[in-house]
């Protein structure tokens, strides 16, 4: 198996199947740094192959076309007409053989070994190496379909500032797999995963994120603030403030760039960067959708 790589999770983690002939990649999170899951955008041709495992779980989202896809385990092997929306999952450590007989879009996910292995630890009893995720060929699951979705527009938007959104989005599809396909897993009551959360745990970590808004910085970051792993931290947070953690980052940085536009002069550009914006066009992007209007309108209408 494949050695992490230093620069995080990248395609030379994979089967190989994004890298064949025939495969155009729209997009990928190669180069983005990201280290919890890996994913791409892609049309795929006809193609058959043999693939070693890997230590990753992998999800194939069908985007389009029914197509007849063949799969082979060790158990057997299995044909079936996939509609969009279908799912082709494969739990890492397990080799299989696939065949597709047409063209279509597909978004394939990794996520890390570790990281389902630290969300299994904090919502199940008993030993999160032990935990079994079922292969899944063709049916739907539409919560993960939601998610990964979610992925694919963290593809499209090309900024530092969309890590903390995928740390999130992945731990969320690691949840659902425990949850939905893992049928021996024995999940552990909420009462007691909500009593490991004080309301100063979540203090710290909105302190950390007004603390450092003007850098990038990851879901793991913010929870080491608060001592909790990255997944738990993530649910409590949401369930005592009423946003994922990306989302309320997202609205200090917004309101920190009201306010430097509203008490100073600093350019927007500027602006932009001393929230932790990728650059000016990123801020008036979210600064729009936000407040419905553009930074340097804001300003000017304030000032007169």
């Amino acid at each position: 198996m494949t050695a992490p790589a230093p620069d995080g999770f990248t395609v030379r983690e994979t089967h190989g199947i994004l890298t064949r002939p025939g495969v155009e990649v729209a997009a990928s999170s190669d180069n983005r740094g990201w280290s919890s899951l890996y994913a791409s955008l892609q049309r795929e041709t006809a193609f058959e192959a043999t693939c070693n495992a890997v230590d990753d779980q992998l999800i194939v989202l069908h985007l389009d076309s029914l197509v007849t896809v063949h799969r082979r385990v060790r158990n057997g092997e299995i044909s079936s007409v996939i509609p969009p929306g279908g799912l082709f999952m494969m739990p890492g450590g397990m080799d299989f053989g696939v065949r597709v007989d047409g063209t279509l879009r597909t978004l394939h996910l990794y996520l890390r070994r570790a990281l389902i292995a630290e969300v299994a630890g904090d919502m199940m009893r008993g030993d999160p190496a032990h935990l079994e995720i079922l292969p899944l060929f063709g049916e739907s699951d539409p919560l993960i379909e939601r998610l990964m979705l979610g992925v694919r527009g963290a593809l499209a938007d090309d900024n530092p500032s969309a890590t903390p959104y995928v740390d999130y989005l992945g731990r969320a599809i690691a949840a659902r797999l425990i949850q939905r396909h893992a049928p021996t897993a024995t999940l552990q009551p909420d009462d007691e995963i909500r009593a490991r959360v004080s309301p100063g745990q979540v203090t710290r970590a909105i302190d950390f994120m007004e603390a450092n808004l003007h850098r990038s910085i990851g879901l793991p970051a913010i929870a080491a603030a608060t001592r909790l792993s990255p997944s738990h931290f993530a649910r409590q947070f949401h369930a005592m403030v009423g946003k994922a953690p990306h989302q309320y980052l997202m609205q200090l940085r917004i309101d920190r760039a009201e306010r430097l536009l509203r008490d100073t002069d600093t350019p927007v550009v500027d602006v932009a960067y001393a929230c932790g914006f990728a650059n000016q066009e990123h801020l008036t992007r979210l600064f729009r959708r936000s407040l419905g209007t553009t930074p340097a309108a804001y300003r000017r209408t304030l000032r007169n």
